[in-house]
């Protein structure tokens, strides 16, 4: 749990940094210092927001029976997946492309007025601490009541994304975001895939879905939970020592597809001719 939420928090943390850090320095380097605190303002917002969704689901979960926790924490495990797998296709394709958009972004909003400029950031922002809240979620959920790794691991790597997202401000570090958002990305996938699976144990557990007898294997005897390498194992692929048939297949299935649709090589779109 704390690998994987550090990753999270790095991965999620690293992308909202390096929004504000382009939306300040192209209202830097074009003179409209003025226009900063509404960046700010937008960025709390967004950042308000995230912490409340996070409570709400936090109390949500709380309030159900054990069925409906199950269910609750299985759907929630899915949608996190699904945002998770999102993020990562449009990083892919987006890396390279996304100063300039944002840039434009924020120039087209400067004309309309300081309401538009908090907009601009307070929905990219938002954004990334919307699914940092949701995986969070599902991750915790993963670790059981009384774990703190995984807020430990989250902060850490929301810490590490602040740093790094100033240190590029300030110059002191080049870093080859398309290569950065392909190893983390490749990293991502088994996380999410261990997310899946155990969002599909818990719709098991709950009766929505069937098989929970149905073991693809039993090495509870061999790796032991409270081992280090049991507890490697789970925190960074959400290992589960007595994994069902159906958990398994999706595992392997997620992962395998997902990670050969990121890995393929991106086709590049030739140029069209501008008519006459």
């Amino acid at each position: 749990m704390l690998v994987s939420n550090g990753l999270i928090g790095l991965r999620e943390g690293l992308e909202a940094a390096l929004v504000v850090t382009i939306l300040i320095a192209f209202l830097v380097r074009t003179g409209r210092r003025a226009a900063l605190p509404y960046v700010w303002a937008g960025t709390l917002a967004a950042l308000a927001l995230s912490v409340g969704a996070g409570g709400m689901l936090a109390y949500t979960y709380a309030s159900m029976s054990f069925e409906q926790q199950e269910a609750f924490g299985g759907f929630a495990s899915i949608v996190a997946v699904a945002f998770v797998t999102g993020m990562i296709f449009w990083m892919r394709a987006a890396a390279k492309a996304i100063s300039g958009q944002l840039r434009g972004q924020l120039d087209d909003a400067l004309r309309v007025g300081p309401l538009a400029v908090a907009t601009v950031a307070f929905l990219a922002v938002g954004r990334e601490g919307l699914e940092t809240a949701l995986i969070f979620f599902s991750s915790l959920q993963t670790a059981g009541s009384g774990s703190t790794m995984p807020l430990v691991g989250l902060v850490a790597g929301l810490a590490g994304a602040v740093v790094l997202g100033y240190l590029i401000y300030r110059g002191a570090i080049r870093i080859n975001l398309t290569r950065f958002f392909t190893v983390t990305g490749v990293l991502l996938v088994l996380v999410a895939a261990g997310i899946l699976g155990y969002g599909v144990h818990d719709l098991q557990e709950a009766g929505v879905l069937p098989g929970l007898n149905a073991l693809a294997f039993d090495v509870s005897e061999q790796v032991s939970a409270g081992s280090w390498y049991g507890a490697l194992l789970k925190g960074i692929f959400n290992f589960s020592a007595q994994t069902t048939v159906l958990q398994a297949v999706v595992w392997i299935g997620y992962a395998a597809i997902v990670l050969a649709l990121f890995l393929a090589p991106q086709r590049v779109r030739a140029a069209q001719p501008s008519p006459a």
